[in-house]
C-alpha cells in the first residue's frame, strides 16, 4: 500500500517571496542567511539529499545527481504565519490575510472576552512571548488577570500561570477567546501560552495548546481521508487544522519526540498520510534571533535523517518543506515572507539532483496523487511534483 510523509521544517524560509517588500521583509532568507552567519552549513545528511540545490548556501554545495528533487515553492496566501502556510500546503489558499492588531484587540473583543472569563487583562499589544510573561507575570500571579497578546500574526495569545490559573481554565478561556474572535475579528489562532516559574526566571511549559479556525474544505487532507487512507498529525497539525480531517493526532513537547513519533508510525503503518510539525527552529530559535541554535537545531534534525530514511519502503514519498521564514539575522523578530524550501524523495527513486519551480500546493497534490485520491477541484491549487 502507498504511504507518504510530509515533514514541516517550521519557519525554514528559502529566501523572500516577490512581493516581500510589501510585508517588510525585503532581504529576508532564512537558510541563505543562517549559512552566512554560521560560516557555512553543516548538514551532511540533508546536503546528500540535495538541500544545495535549493537554493545557494554556503557550506552546503550543490549536488547534481541528488536523490530528492529540490526548489522553492511560491506563497499564494496573503500571509506569513503558520496557518496559511500549512493551509496552503494542502491546498487552502487565503486570499484575505487574516486580521492583525499592531495597537492590540479592540474593546469589542477584550470586554467580552473578561465577562466571559471572569477576569481581567493585561498588556493587549504586540510582544515577545518570553519577554512579557517577564514583564506582567508577577503582576498576574497577584491579580489573577490574563496577560493577552499579539504579534506580526494573526493571534490571540493568552498567557497564565500554571499555578496560578489551572490549564483547563486557560484553554476553557481560549475556547471562549475563539468563539468571540470571528467576522471580521476572525485571527487565524488563539493560543494558549502556560508558564512556570518565580518572578524574573519565569519560563513558557511545552503545554501550549493552539486553536485555529477551520479550513476550508475540500481539499488534500479531505481528499485523502476520503480515498480510504488514514492521517496521522505529528506535533501541532491536528491544532492547524482545528481537529479537521486528521484521524490521529500525537501532540510533541519537542522535535526530539516529533521526529520519534514520525519514525515510530513509519515503522508500524502499512498505509496512510503522516504530517509532522517541527516547530523548534522557529518557537526557540527565529523568534529569537539566534543563527547559531537556529543551525544547531537543524544539525540535531540531519543528524536523525538518516532514521526517517531507513524506515521508508520502496514505493513511499518523504517531502521535506516549510511554511514561512523567520529570518534570525534580521532585526524583525517575527515571520518573514519567504519561498518554502522543498525536498522531494521517492524511495527506491532517484531524481537525479532534478530542481522543480512550483507552489505551496504542490505538497498536497503530490501527496494526493501518489495515495491515488480524488483531485479536490479547482480551489485547490498545485501539480504533482514526482508521478506516482
Amino acid at each position: 500500500m502507498p504511504r507518504a510523509c510530509v515533514i514541516v521544517l517550521d519557519a525554514v524560509g528559502a529566501g523572500e517571496l516577490p512581493d516581500a517588500a510589501e510585508w517588510g521583509d525585503v532581504g529576508s532568507d532564512t537558510l541563505g542567511n543562517v549559512a552566512r552567519a554560521v560560516g557555512g552549513l553543516d548538514l551532511p545528511n540533508l546536503e546528500a539529499l540535495g538541500l544545495g540545490n535549493v537554493e545557494p548556501l554556503e557550506g552546503c554545495p550543490p549536488q547534481p545527481g541528488a536523490p530528492a528533487v529540490a526548489g522553492r515553492l511560491l506563497e499564494r496566501s496573503k500571509g506569513k504565519d503558520t496557518t496559511a502556510g500549512h493551509w496552503e500546503l494542502m491546498g487552502v489558499v487565503t486570499a484575505v490575510a487574516f486580521p492583525t492588531y499592531p495597537y492590540g484587540f479592540p474593546d469589542d473583543v477584550i470586554d467580552p472576552f473578561m465577562n466571559r472569563t471572569a477576569r481581567g487583562v493585561l498588556c493587549n499589544k504586540p510582544a515577545s512571548g518570553t519577554e512579557v510573561i517577564l514583564e506582567y507575570g508577577e503582576q498576574h500571579q497577584k491579580t489573577g488577570k490574563w496577560i493577552v497578546y499579539t504579534s506580526a500574526d494573526s493571534v490571540f495569545q493568552i498567557a497564565a500561570h500554571e499555578e496560578t490559573i489551572p490549564l483547563e481554565e486557560l484553554y476553557d478561556a481560549c475556547r471562549a477567546a475563539r468563539e468571540i474572535l470571528t467576522g471580521k475579528h476572525a485571527v487565524g489562532r488563539v493560543i494558549a501560552r502556560p508558564f512556570t516559574g518565580t518572578p524574573g526566571k519565569y519560563e513558557r511549559t511545552t503545554n501550549r495548546h493552539d486553536f485555529s479556525l477551520e479550513p476550508r474544505r475540500p481539499n488534500y487532507l479531505s481528499a485523502i481521508r476520503d480515498a480510504g487512507h488514514t492521517t496521522y498529525g505529528v506535533g501541532k497539525i491536528s491544532d492547524i487544522f482545528a481537529g479537521c480531517d486528521i484521524d490521529e493526532s500525537f501532540p510533541t513537547k519537542s522535535n526530539v519526540d516529533g521526529i520519534n513519533r514520525t519514525i515510530e508510525l513509519l515503522e508500524s503503518i502499512d498505509d496512510g498520510f503522516v504530517f509532522t510539525n517541527l516547530v523548534e527552529t522557529d518557537q526557540l530559535w527565529g523568534h529569537r534571533n539566534d543563527p547559531v541554535n537556529f543551525h544547531r537545531c537543524l544539525q540535531d534534525f540531519d543528524r536523525r535523517l538518516p532514521d526517517i530514511l531507513e524506515t521508508l519502503r520502496d514505493g513511499d514519498l518523504l517531502l521535506i518543506t516549510s511554511d514561512h521564514g523567520c529570518d534570525p539575522t534580521t532585526p524583525s523578530s517575527d515571520h518573514s515572507r519567504e519561498h518554502a524550501m522543498l525536498l522531494a524523495y521517492a524511495a527506491g527513486r532517484n531524481a537525479a539532483g532534478r530542481i522543480h519551480a512550483g507552489e505551496f500546493g504542490d505538497v498536497g497534490a503530490t501527496v494526493c496523487a501518489w495515495l491515488g485520491a480524488k483531485h479536490p477541484g479547482k480551489g485547490a491549487p498545485g501539480t504533482p511534483i514526482i508521478e506516482p
